[in-house]
């Protein structure tokens, strides 16, 4: 940072230099010249200074997006539970009353499909086979 001060500095020195040898009559367009170049300046440090941000702000988003999210919390789980059962009852009803007790067996294997499957979302690693060999995880 402090060799481009140095630089703006020898070129404020030029200009200053340029106007004392060309007179009062070109101080506006040698003002005009040295506000060009410091503006140009300015312009290079925001925008490395945006694209650095930018390149700052995909790496987070790329982080974020490759991290596991925690879907398995307590909540979900016990709310499934209080549903799953809240709907047995009633679905118990309909199947004993309309088929007896295939109807109640159909409904309970469509309650306990529905229960396995949320746990498999949730939790795939129950419903692998463990190696005998090395106790590695089989898939």
């Amino acid at each position: 940072m402090e060799a481009r001060d140095t630089e703006l500095k020898k070129e404020l020195d030029a200009t200053l230099r340029a106007r004392g040898e060309l007179g009062e009559e070109y101080e506006s367009a040698l003002v005009d010249s040295f506000l060009e170049k410091v503006e140009q300046r300015i312009d290079g440090a925001v925008e490395r200074r945006v694209r650095r941000q930018l390149a700052e702000q995909q790496m987070t988003v790329a982080r974020d997006s490759r991290a596991p999210r925690a879907t398995d919390t307590w909540g979900e789980r016990f709310g499934f539970g209080i549903v799953s059962l809240v709907l047995a009852v009633p679905l118990s009803a309909i199947g004993g009353g309309v088929a007896d007790l295939p109807g109640l067996l159909a409904a309970w294997a469509g309650i306990v499909g529905v229960n396995v499957v949320q746990a498999a979302r949730t939790h795939p690693h129950l419903f692998r086979r463990r190696s005998s060999r090395d106790g590695d995880w089989d898939v």
